[in-house]
């Protein structure tokens, strides 16, 4: 099938497309069968043929296929869903349409045959077309948008090689036929030729995509579907388009040359890529008109500066209107404008200036945080900008920071004031030079063209005030030696009458001294020791002692200073041991450090040398002193010295001479750790209460009673019968010892007596055997005997030794030791202070 154009009588080559052949037949009625040839393998998306659904079912809005591998489409063209292979001769399938509003339904069969004979040349018995050939001949298409006409315009002829053996009808579908925009393409269904019916819009449709077929009389297909693009040519109807009406940009008047102001766009319908769509940018008009300062790019549309005349304080805006123009700018291409305003933000670019050069102010004397002068500036800038702002320095003649220069933010002047008295007597006048700036920095063309910094002076004068004494310097030195004697006279304070420069006629009052230890004159300033200067009990020590003084003129305007004191340091304090009293676990240390302070200045302090002083043989002979370093010294015992409390006397000397001593109480201990020993002593140390008080002194009587019953039973035993000559020989002998436990009445024999009365605890004695007699229990002498305390604790009343060591006698000379007897005594001890602090 060959398509020729209306307006190119070129053809296009045909192509030769050996496809598969598709014959179509209604067998009887509509509605009934179509049978399609096809090969025994067709691919995904190929066409298979058509049907002619309105001829079945003219109002069917629902096509469906009984078979998902082919789908049909509105037109009534049949494509495989996916690959499709023919295993046997035939194959078939229903497309069902429906009338959804009408609830009409009829069935189409489709039977698909596996094409085996080639076509030979139809004759009126022959069911299926014979062809030597199947191609298409279609040539390019393509018609002008907006086109004049006339209508129906002829575009091309459809033409199929089948057309020549047999009788061939043209048809077409796709958009601008079947689908919108519709009915804009029809085809002659004998000659296949191809027209528009009415003018097309490019920018709307840009391209049609039909598709051509070409089929017998009696509806087989002569060759496969044709598709035939129909290109609309771009003609320049549409004007290019500004993307804003107003553009409006920003540029500072100090920018360099080239600088980019902003860009402008524009936008064309027609066709890209084409002389329709070429656009150029130009400035038709600047206002205000002259010099030219901007340009734009014409191609691109950015806006530059193309001087350095930009100068805010005479035109701070400029409106450009902008042109751009298809057709690359010919004069025959369509044009648009657009207004771009600029504005020239402003630069650095002007030096603030005085109104003068030299200005003059005056200020009385000691006149403090008082403006004296307003300096006006002009600044041709942008108002209230750092531009603008100005910075004022003072730059000579204020060496003393008298003076203090600042800005009036509103006014933009500078406001000069006193912040530190002026003395007339010491300068009348002042010139002050004065430096001005502004906030933000020159611009960097600015700054070549003005280098230098505004000046102007101005000339202070100082007025004269009657003034009062002057306290200068505010602090005065002297020097005193500690312990000088009361009534000792030394210089004072001074202060002077800046009028005259003399202290004559001043009077001075003592204000404030913290000890009391001097007086002043009242006339002459000099002062007096009215105590005993202590230069150890200042606070904070060997620093300066403060006395406030104040100095009155005959007017009585008066000034305050401040006399500082320099106590010079007198060798008048020994050196001080700091402990009292050590302890020395000996199984652990062998010696103990002692250290030493002197309050004094170092000049009679460190180092200092210690000894033992005046110290009994014993001492010197167990202990000894080393040196350590200039404040500490180390005490040492020897090995063969006994555990118990040492009194060491100890002497320090500083190195002036002055020496002190010290009795330090050392405890040499039987302990592992100083702690220990402290805590033995602290238990020893029962607080008795009334009741262990009067438990002690029952205690005492009973131990006369015994003696007493002792005695007696001697006396009457002597009467009865003698004793043998070693036993009379016996005395009572009581140990003075600090220790309960060895306390014993002994005989000189060895013996030992004691006697117990009748208690709740039945008490028993140390040695001899116990003879009841009446009510009370007496203990007779037996030389070695020995009985234990712990032995001795009964429950019952009128117990004899006896009965309490079980009759057993055991001999020992040794005394008890000091723990057994605590042991036994210190619990007794403690009820009995108990109930005294109870009771």
């Amino acid at each position: 099938m060959a398509a020729a154009g209306s307006r190119s009588p070129l053809r296009g080559a045909r192509a030769q497309l050996l496809l598969t052949l598709m014959v179509f037949s209604f067998a009887c009625e509509a509605c009934k069968k179509v049978i399609f040839n096809i090969p025994s393998k067709l691919e995904a998306d190929k066409l298979v043929g058509r049907v002619d659904l309105k001829e079945c079912l003219r109002s069917a809005d629902l096509i469906q296929s009984s078979d998902p591998d082919f789908r049909v489409l509105n037109d009534g063209t049949v494509y495989t869903a996916r690959t499709v292979v023919l295993s046997d001769e035939k194959r078939s399938f229903t497309i069902w349409l429906s009338n959804t509003k009408t609830q009409t339904q009829k069935e189409l069969t489709v039977l698909l045959k596996h094409e085996k004979k080639v076509l030979r040349k139809r004759n009126t018995k022959e069911t299926v077309l014979r062809r030597s050939k199947r191609r298409w001949a279609p040539i390019p298409c393509s018609m002008q948008e907006n086109s004049l006409g006339p209508f129906p315009l002829l575009l091309q002829q459809v033409q199929s090689d089948a057309a020549q053996n047999y009788t061939v009808f043209y048809s077409i579908s796709g958009r601008g036929v079947d689908q919108e925009p519709l009915n804009l393409f029809f085809i002659e269904k004998d000659t296949g030729n191809l027209y528009c019916t009415r003018p097309v819009d490019r920018e709307e449709y840009d391209i049609f995509d039909l598709i051509a077929y070409a089929s017998t009389a009696d509806g087989y297909s002569a060759d496969l579907p044709l598709p035939l693009p129909i290109r609309v040519e771009d003609e320049n109807d549409n004007y290019p388009i500004f993307t804003e009406a107003v553009y409006n940009f920003e540029v500072l008047e100090s920018s360099r040359l080239g600088t980019t102001v902003g860009v402008v766009c524009a936008t064309d319908r027609d066709e890209p890529d084409t002389m329709h769509t070429r656009l150029k940018y130009s400035i038709l008009n600047q206002t205000p008109r002259s010099p030219g300062l901007f340009s734009v790019h014409p191609s691109t549309g950015v806006i530059t500066t193309v001087s350095h005349h930009l100068d805010r304080e005479v035109v701070d805006k400029y409106s450009l209107i902008m042109k751009v123009q298809d057709m690359d700018g010919q004069f025959f291409g369509l044009m648009t404008t657009a207004t771009c305003i600029i504005t020239v933000k402003d630069s650095n670019d002007n030096l603030p200036t005085f109104r003068q050069n030299a200005y003059e102010a005056s200020v009385e004397e000691n006149t403090v945080n008082k403006e004296i002068l307003r300096i006006p500036i002009e600044d041709k800038d942008l108002i209230n900008t750092a531009n603008w702002r100005a910075v004022f320095t003072i730059l000579k003649g204020n060496e003393n920071g008298h003076f203090k220069i600042t800005t009036d933010k509103e006014t933009n002047e500078g406001v000069l004031c006193v912040v530190k008295p002026l003395n007339y007597e010491e300068n009348r006048q002042v010139v002050l030079e004065i430096g001005l700036n502004n906030e933000a920095p020159f611009s960097r063309d600015a700054a070549l063209r003005l280098t230098t910094m505004n000046r102007a002076l101005v000339t202070v004068h100082v007025k004269d005030q009657d003034e009062g004494p002057e306290c200068s310097p505010a602090v005065q030195y002297v020097r005193i030696k500690e312990n000088l004697a009361v009534g000792s006279k030394i210089n004072g304070y001074k202060a002077y009458d800046p009028e005259t420069s003399s202290s004559n006629g001043l009077r001075y009052k003592k204000l404030n001294d913290p000890k009391g230890w001097i007086t002043i004159n009242e006339i002459s300033g000099l002062i007096e020791t009215s105590k005993t200067l202590d230069r150890e009990a200042t606070s904070p020590r060997n620093d300066l002692y403060n006395i406030t003084v104040m100095a009155i003129d005959k007017d009585g305007r008066s000034c305050t200073g401040t006399l500082a004191v320099n106590i010079e340091d007198v060798n008048d304090n020994p050196p001080e041991i700091q402990q009292n009293s050590l302890v020395i676990c000996k199984q652990r240390m062998e010696y103990t450090d002692i250290t030493a302070t002197d309050p004094d200045e170092s000049v009679n302090g460190a180092p200092f040398y210690f000894s033992l002083a005046n110290t009994s043989p014993e001492i010197s002979r167990l202990w000894t002193l080393t040196r350590v370093n200039d404040t500490a010294a180390r005490l040492s015992y020897r090995k063969n010295a006994e555990f118990q409390e040492y009194y060491i006397p100890v002497t320090v000397k500083d190195r002036a001479g002055q020496s002190a001593t010290k009795t330090l109480r050392v405890n040499l201990c039987d302990c592992s750790h100083p702690s220990q020993c402290h805590a033995t002593s602290r238990s020893a140390a029962v607080v008795l209460g009334k009741w262990a008080i009067l438990a002690i002194l029952l205690g005492i009587a009973l131990l006369f009673s015994i003696l007493a019953t002792l005695v007696c039973g001697i006396v009457s035993a002597g009467k009865r019968k003698g004793f043998p000559e070693d036993l009379a020989q016996q005395n009572l002998i009581i140990s003075n010892t600090e220790a309960p436990g060895d306390d014993k009445v002994c005989s000189a024999n060895g013996f030992m007596t004691q006697t117990v009365n009748n208690s709740s605890q039945g008490f028993c004695g140390t040695l001899g055997s116990a003879v009841k007699n009446g009510g009370q229990e007496t203990i007779e002498m037996v030389k070695g005997g020995h009985q234990t305390l712990d032995s001795c604790r009964g429950t019952g009343h009128h117990h004899t030794l006896d009965s309490c060591r079980g009759g057993a006698v055991e001999t020992d000379t040794a005394r008890y030791s000091y723990s057994e007897w605590h042991s036994f005594t210190q619990p007794r001890l403690g009820e009995e202070s108990i109930r005294g602090h109870t009771g």
